[in-house]
């Protein structure tokens, strides 16, 4: 089995306990309008276009067979309904100009990459998460890694929406040993204009993660005149009051991903909204405390 990733990162602060590798699987059944990692959306590779390296000289526009690409104003335009995502345009390019994001590689030759940080996870109490894009979609992957990590004594965090299938989400959830629970907000319409999907199946494979007693930990993204009210967090509240669960990490909204949708020649919905920060969660960091959460913001 070949999962197909869009990056591997090391010595990771953030995922989990310790010092981690981050394993981030491409593909994602929500369309966040605030996502820092829109090409982890797709599930197969895709290109991207960096017009700073590119040289006008026409070479993929020439190759591609779908003409999906076209030249235009000394910029190479894509057309993402043509592009069948050959892939010719990025192998025939000299100068970079087009890249491709996603690759596959075999379960053993992850691994491999894995285990050579292994002191690192050993001396810090850290391990391994994979994050997304959205795992539980390529979870026989996700679960044949995790028992080969599990061989060595590796410890095994999940990051994920929980938009999948409750057979899906409980096959994985009986092979790892931390649940990183993305939770975007309480209300399900307003759950849906802002990813695309209703949190309903989400809301259920939570309370399901709690029946299997697995340790969560929630992480919210704090999104400008979206979820950052106190009217949501009281909502939210009530929530994880009924599972009872604790532990709640603040992720403030950051635009370290605009540049992204650039090179995707997509539209970034945020363009104008300035970064957070932790002071300006200071009202839910308060309420959530008072309510007898643990609270974390980063």
């Amino acid at each position: 089995m070949k999962p197909i990733l869009f990056n591997i990162q090391k010595f990771c602060l953030h995922d989990g306990p310790g010092i981690r590798t981050t394993v981030f699987f491409k593909g994602c059944p929500l369309r966040c309008a605030w996502c820092a990692n829109p090409e982890s959306q797709l599930s197969f590779p895709q290109i991207t276009y960096h017009d700073k390296n590119c040289h006008q000289c026409g070479l993929c526009v020439s190759v591609c067979p779908n003409k999906a690409l076209s030249l235009i104003h000394d910029k190479i335009v894509i057309d993402h309904q043509k592009c069948k995502h050959c892939l010719l345009c990025a192998n025939a390019c000299p100068f970079n100009a087009i890249q491709i994001e996603g690759y596959t590689m075999d379960i053993e030759e992850i691994l491999n990459e894995i285990l050579k940080d292994a002191d690192f996870y050993k001396e810090s109490n850290g391990g391994v998460t994979f994050s997304g894009g959205e795992v539980l979609s390529q979870v026989q992957a996700a679960i044949e890694l995790a028992d080969k990590l599990h061989e060595h004594n590796i410890h095994v965090a999940i990051e994920t929406t929980g938009y999948s299938s409750k057979e899906t989400f409980c096959k994985l959830l009986n092979h790892i040993d931390l649940l990183l629970f993305d939770f975007k907000h309480p209300n399900s319409e307003k759950h849906k204009k802002g990813t695309g999907v209703s949190n309903q199946l989400i809301l259920e494979n939570l309370a399901l993660a709690k029946e299997h007693e697995k340790k969560i930990i929630i992480r919210m993204p704090i999104i400008p005149n979206y979820n950052d009210s106190l009217e949501d967090a009281k909502h939210t509240a009530q929530i994880f009051h009924k599972l009872d669960i604790k532990d709640i990490e603040l992720l403030p909204f950051h635009q370290f991903g605009e540049n992204k949708y650039q090179f995707l020649q997509k539209e970034y919905a945020y363009p104008n909204n300035v970064q957070l920060t932790k002071k300006d969660l200071q009202h839910l960091i308060e309420y959530y405390e008072s309510e007898g959460f643990n609270v974390k913001c980063s």
